[in-house]
């Protein structure tokens, strides 16, 4: 039962959907980096996000993760968008803000990475190497498929 419940926490990430009105409605994604992504744009931005560490609030996780992924400390009125599960099983839960970033300075964290496969050397990655505002239908082709359900569920309390 530990042992599971050690594996759901593995499994629940955090993170934000920044949009803005430009004047259209337009959304912050990034690009993952590393040397698995380098060449694969459609369905692989993300919103940034990350791991909910034992006994952190999904929220905090959010906040931190945005900043340590793009350098931007974020504040303000958070609106929750709930949570969807990834087709790897992963469940994100995600919160919107309206701001305003500039999507060319972001400064990501790094991961280490054994580069090439079986060199034994290790490079350090960003883990976002690119970042940009898109308006809903292209935004909707380059984020991960089931997160798109975050820039829906966005418009919809927009409207409503």
């Amino acid at each position: 039962m530990r042992h599971g419940a050690c594996l759901m926490n593995m499994l629940q990430s955090a993170g934000i959907l920044v949009y803005r009105r430009n004047p259209h409605v337009e959304f912050f994604l990034v690009h993952p980096g590393g040397p698995f992504f380098a060449r694969k744009e459609v369905g692989v931005y993300t919103i940034p996000k990350g791991l909910i560490e034992a006994g952190e609030e999904p929220l905090n996780t959010a906040i931190r993760e945005f900043e340590e992924e793009t350098g931007v400390k974020l504040n303000g009125d958070f609106i929750s968008l709930g949570e969807i599960v990834q087709k790897g099983g992963k469940a994100v839960q995600a919160w919107a803000i309206e701001k305003n970033i500039d999507a060319k300075n972001i400064k990501s964290n790094t991961f280490p990475l054994e580069w090439p496969p079986k060199s034994g050397k290790i490079k350090h990655f960003p883990e976002i190497d690119r970042a940009g505002w898109y308006a809903f239908a292209e935004a909707s082709l380059l984020i991960n498929e089931r997160q798109k359900e975050f820039l829906l569920r966005l418009l919809q309390k927009m409207a409503g």
